[in-house]
């Protein structure tokens, strides 16, 4: 169960935060075009307002003191340290999802038109954290242009109401030392499509009525998001099939989708740190080709065994189990960084072919919801092997898929949208970028 104590970190002075374990992986690998940066869009129905966005920023981050951190190298970890500068609020007219310098918060906010964006760093937190605090920001914006807003949604003493387990790594709370660790999976198939030169990063958006496909899914007896994971893998399995013979991996027939988990809806936990982990439904095509019915059926039943409470302990013990090891508390920071780097491909991404992030439907308090169009989830760039991910955020009846690319070919995504529209002739789709 959560810890009931509470307590105010210490926001006059310096203080600093160990990385969760979901983000000791990232300081390693981050580069200019794999940055671990995921960013939050509300499409507003009027003008974003500047100063009502500042002046809602800079009341909001004294309820998140920890969100106002810079990444730090010790000798053995690198760590987060608090910087006592306000969140920035910059004119949105540069890349998606670049990477934050060294020494700068891992956060910002942008304005474009009627477009009000946030940007984090997997290091800080992940979507549904992220989310928690974008959310109360919009909030508190739209009271500062003087929208009637619930009061119990408004902050009073924001510094009072920080919670010691907000920012705690709850992945250690749940870690057992005697559970047995996950077991190693084969290598995956990925898209052999020829990459952009950089920047390579670019983004489309498909916006289908939510209702429309929330019928769709309930038909075939499944969530959207296994149904649309589902479309994934029979994607996937199309881009395979219509390849040359010559040009196909001889050995990586698998095909597995990586969906991450909030758990936070399993484990009780406050925390506004990363606590998600993924399931990692497959199919085999050495085993012949699969129907779209066949896929549907593998992934719901693999997802609802791999999302069993004993599994994921069994997931958390081997992520932290690895850390808390002797002799690799021991090991020098920069022996770590290649390490993680090394681990980062031969055993992370090499396991699994794409990834799709459903951060669900959210719901607004009172009549704020009726200052927003839609909102908008871009997934971090998919690193060099992967290629394509896939991020999927709901509103009103607005279902938005955000589809991440560094690959030159838009095959993938022309696939995906002909086979959803080939399920149901009357679907409607507005595409932009």
């Amino acid at each position: 169960m959560p810890k009931k104590n509470t307590r105010t970190i210490p926001v006059t002075n310096k203080f600093w935060l160990t990385l969760d374990n979901a983000a000791k992986i990232f300081p390693a690998v981050i580069n200019d075009e794999l940055t671990s940066v995921f960013r939050l869009s509300a499409v507003l129905k009027h003008p974003v307002r500047i100063g009502a966005l500042q002046k809602a920023v800079l009341k909001v981050e004294e309820r998140y003191p920890y969100f106002r951190v810079q990444l730090k190298e010790g000798f053995f970890w690198y760590y987060l340290e608090h910087l006592p500068v306000h969140i920035p609020v910059e004119p949105d007219i540069g890349r998606y999802c670049k990477r934050f310098e060294r020494g700068s918060l891992l956060l910002r906010f942008l304005a474009r038109d009627n477009i009000l964006s946030a940007e984090f760093s997997h290091i800080l937190t992940d979507g549904s954290g992220a989310f928690e605090f974008f959310k109360t920001t919009l909030i508190h914006y739209i009271s500062e242009c003087e929208m009637e807003v619930p009061p119990e949604y408004l902050l009073k003493d924001p510094a009072d109401m920080v919670h010691e387990e907000e920012y705690e790594d709850a992945y250690k709370r749940y870690f057992r030392q005697d559970i047995p660790p996950m077991i190693k999976r084969s290598k995956a198939f990925h898209i052999p499509f020829r990459l952009k030169t950089p920047p390579r990063y670019s983004r489309l958006c498909m916006i289908f009525p939510l209702d429309h496909m929330k019928q769709i899914a309930t038909e075939k007896g499944v969530s959207i998001t296994v149904y649309l994971a589902s479309v994934y893998l029979y994607t996937l399995q199309r881009i395979y099939e219509d390849m040359n013979h010559s040009g196909r991996p001889r050995n990586h027939k698998k095909l597995r989708i990586q969906i991450p988990v909030d758990l936070r809806n399993i484990l009780p936990s406050k925390t506004m740190r990363n606590f998600s982990l993924f399931v990692m439904p497959e199919i085999d095509l050495r085993l012949g080709h699969y129907s779209f019915e066949e896929i549907i059926k593998v992934v719901y039943h693999q997802v609802q065994l791999e999302t069993d409470e004993k599994l994921i302990n069994k997931n958390i013990s081997r992520n932290v189990g690895s850390e808390k090891k002797l002799v690799v508390r021991g090991i020098p920071l920069f022996l770590k960084s290649m390490i993680l780097r090394a681990t980062f491909y031969s055993l992370g991404t090499s396991q699994y072919s794409g990834v799709i992030t459903n951060l669900g439907k959210i719901a607004m308090p009172g009549k704020t919801g009726r200052m927003i169009d839609y909102f908008v989830f871009t997934p971090p760039p998919p690193n060099k092997m992967l290629k394509i991910n896939c991020g999927i955020i709901g509103f009103g009846n607005k279902l938005v898929l955000s589809f991440g690319n560094v690959s030159t070919s838009g095959i993938f995504e022309q696939n995906f949208l002909q086979f959803l529209k080939q399920q149901s002739a009357s679907l409607e789709v507005e595409t932009f970028n």
